[in-house]
């Protein structure tokens, strides 16, 4: 039987969002994150509301964090909050500490009561104009390249 403790909890959900330079300001690229794992509570009945959240944006001078991105994710876990609010707060938030030229947060909400939600927030920030979309022609599923890759 060990005796050993376990280690201290040092992580701890904060509101807090950290930032860093852009890499590349001078052009613009599209930064994807998935947090599948975000939960809140359910406003009225005090039950956990489970979500797939999608953050897709394009940096101006600043990107989000990933650990103090997660640390905030974590810290509605025992908030109260509507789909809906929480979905704008959130993006608001992270508009707030990093002002992109533009952000999307899709929130994916896991049924409740035979429903499921799915809310859609934007930013585009004022005078920002994007680059015209270039179509790719997209590699066939027959790909030798691809084909190796995904016996590997």
């Amino acid at each position: 039987m060990s005796t050993r403790k376990p280690a201290p909890v040092k992580a701890k959900p904060s509101k807090k969002l950290d930032t860093f330079p852009s890499p590349s300001p001078e052009r613009d690229f599209v930064i994807h994150m998935e947090m599948p794992e975000f939960t809140c509570l359910c406003p009225l009945t005090g039950q956990p509301d489970f979500a797939h959240f999608t953050l897709d944006y394009i940096p101006n001078k600043k990107c989000v964090e990933l650990k103090s991105l997660k640390m905030y994710m974590w810290s509605y876990r025992d908030e109260g909050a509507f789909h809906e609010a929480v979905t704008n707060r959130i993006l608001d938030d992270l508009v707030a500490a990093t002002a992109p030229r533009y952000m999307r947060l899709t929130a994916r909400w896991y049924v409740r009561g035979g429903i499921f939600t799915n809310v859609v927030v934007d930013h585009r920030a004022k005078g920002w104009n994007p680059a015209p979309v270039v179509d790719l022609p997209a590699f066939p599923s027959e790909s030798p390249i691809r084909a190796h890759a995904s016996s590997l």
